[in-house]
């Protein structure tokens, strides 16, 4: 009894890199002569990549993924049909199907495809009432939108306005956000942007000089 496995957990990429998703005859069973098809059901045409009894057809292939797909005829010998996707694109993010007609078996590979970056601190105003200084931070090129966090020299979670997120014609997001700061006895201050899902976090500090905080 032929089962077809895919990944317990979604594959995680970033924007650029090349990809497995992982799908298996269990127990191993050459699939080289037999057909097979990798899709996504939510494309016109599904089709990602096709196999065909030893060879790949390409007239049905979406047209988005031309020349980015293969499967390793080595590995097809001991029923391994991974799919390898080269230069993954944002619009490569979805839910693949593993399927094989005849054994009407299927299993599916969720891909998460994020992109990060690292933030960049600037020195953008005084708050004389309380001889404070107003820092601001940007990090651009983020897929899927991150959260921004600032904290002080001791790891406290310092109160900021609200996040600013622009997302360009690329889908990729800007995030920047402003916190005012008063004089501590380090003056070191840390912004992180956090993307949990595609388990990405990028920090950067900055030390502030004593003479920047103005007494009011």
């Amino acid at each position: 009894q032929t089962q077809v496995v895919g990944p317990s957990q979604p594959v995680i990429v970033r924007v650029g890199d090349d990809v497995i998703l992982p799908c298996n005859l269990k127990p191993a069973t050459d699939a080289v002569s037999m057909t097979l098809e990798w899709a996504r059901p939510d494309l016109n045409p599904r089709f990602v990549h096709m196999w065909h009894e030893g060879k790949d057809l390409q007239d049905e292939q979406h047209p988005s993924y031309k020349g980015r797909t293969s499967l390793s005829s080595e590995r097809l010998k001991h029923g391994d049909v991974s799919l390898k996707l080269s230069k993954v694109k944002l619009s490569d993010n979805g839910k693949y199907r593993c399927y094989f007609p005849y054994l009407k078996k299927d299993s599916f590979a969720e891909l998460v495809v994020g992109a990060s970056s690292s933030p960049a601190i600037s020195l953008v105003g005084v708050d004389t009432s309380i001889s404070g200084v107003v820092l601001q931070c940007e990090s651009k090129g983020w897929y899927p939108e991150p959260e921004v966090i600032w904290l002080d020299g001791e790891g406290n979670l310092l109160s900021a306005g609200p996040t600013e997120t622009v997302r360009g014609p690329d889908g990729l997001y800007t995030v920047s956000s402003r916190v005012t700061v008063e004089k501590k006895h380090n003056n070191n201050f840390t912004c992180r942007v956090r993307q949990p899902n595609i388990n990405q976090t990028r920090k950067t500090h900055i030390i502030v000089p004593g003479d920047f905080f103005i007494a009011p």
